[in-house]
């Protein structure tokens, strides 16, 4: 069984899907390990360090992927890379395929099977396996590094014989797995914390790490969220009573952190141009959710400047700390990869009817087969 990993040919992405630990833990299940030329270079890992875990490594995809029945990958295959994977190979990656039937339909006609790892179902089983929750955690901690280098003052609060320094004051939209990280490393930093999120589960969290839950806590609210864990898209209603909750919160804060995303659909809009005009000069606001559209009003990819308010919407914020993600990511797919092979006989052998595959799998034998993302005419 041959497991190839290709360079990631987006420039905008560092991570790469394995590593030397990963690659050791492969070898011990029998597989033949090839790893393209550079791979891992922008993660921090040179070639010599796959090699000594046991890797091939290929001169080029084609040699990577040649034969290869498994691919791992951190992004889905574009168009003029699917011509070098073997048909029949699956390929587990973050597939991104909301919106995205060309791309579906172009992976089915490529004869892949190609699994989606941020479908992964939030089971207990399957903790190990969450790629959105590693690689979020890892986005929260960084929009407070980023936040802080952009923001001209000190976070904690100092006492020195100069004068007082105040703690920064510092707000998070959205208490899921990157909110509650970015609550937590805000915290470590010494700011003060409050955060908000339409899940009322969210507000036991929040106050667990110190910070002040800020809501308005209606019954709607009370029934905001779903049984997968994800929340719920809130009435108009609601969204205009929180919406001036916040307005009046934001104003007084130094940092504000957006977080808020809901799967399959546009960032939901949180800051509004007004609010960003309300905030005084010198304050920031992250946004986490700009490759989805954003949750503030005026967010761009990059850093901008508006009245003297600078909104920082990187694009692929876990990548900005390639190292440590591309490990925890390569962990996420060794351990979903590890229950499709056959411990006895050491090859590739796919349970077709486990739940995880069933959740994860788009395409197999020539056609899209995930129910969430069939074709218009055969829904």
């Amino acid at each position: 069984m041959k497991i190839a990993v290709p360079v990631e040919i987006d420039a905008g992405e560092p991570r790469v899907a394995a590593t030397p630990e990963t690659v050791k833990k492969l070898k011990a299940l029998g597989a033949e390990v090839a790893v393209q030329a550079g791979a891992g270079v922008k993660s921090g890992i040179p070639d010599a360090e796959f090699e000594a875990a046991g890797a091939t490594i290929a001169a080029d995809a084609a040699a990577a992927l040649a034969g290869a029945e498994v691919v791992l990958k951190v992004r889905r295959p574009l168009p003029a890379e699917l011509a070098a994977y073997p048909k029949g190979a699956a390929v587990l990656a973050i597939m991104d395929p909301y919106g995205n039937d060309a791309a579906l339909k172009g992976l089915a006609e490529a004869g892949v099977a190609a699994f989606a790892m941020e479908l992964m179902p939030r089971i207990t089983r399957a903790q190990v396996m969450d790629v959105l929750s590693s690689q979020a955690n890892l986005a929260g901690y960084r929009a407070v590094i980023d936040g802080a280098a952009e923001y001209g003052r000190a976070l904690p609060m100092m006492m020195t014989a100069a004068g007082t320094v105040p703690a920064a004051r510092i707000f998070v939209m959205g208490a899921g797995v990157a909110g509650l990280q970015a609550i937590a490393t805000a915290r470590r930093l010494g700011a003060v914390v409050t955060a908000t999120d339409v899940r009322p589960a969210a507000k036991e969290q929040v106050e667990s790490l110190g910070a002040k839950f800020i809501a308005v806590e209606d019954d709607e609210f009370k029934q905001a969220e779903t049984a997968g864990g994800y929340a719920k898209e809130m009435s108009k209603e609601y969204q205009a009573k929180q919406a001036a909750l916040v307005a009046d919160h934001i104003k007084k804060q130094d940092i504000v952190i957006t977080t808020a995303l809901i799967p399959g659909r546009p960032a939901p809009r949180l800051i509004t141009k007004e609010m960003v005009e309300s905030m005084r000069p010198g304050s920031v606001i992250v946004d986490l959710a700009v490759e989805r559209g954003g949750n503030c009003e005026l967010a761009q990819p990059g850093v901008v400047e508006v009245g003297g308010v600078k909104i920082v919407g990187h694009l692929n914020v876990p990548g900005r700390l390639a190292a440590t993600s591309s490990s925890l990511y390569a962990k996420n797919l060794f351990a979903f990869l590890e229950t499709m092979i056959d411990k006895d006989s050491k090859t590739l052998a796919i349970k077709w009817d486990d739940e995880l595959v069933k959740a994860t799998a788009l395409t197999r034998d020539g056609a899209v087969i995930h129910p969430n993302f069939q074709p218009k005419s055969a829904a």
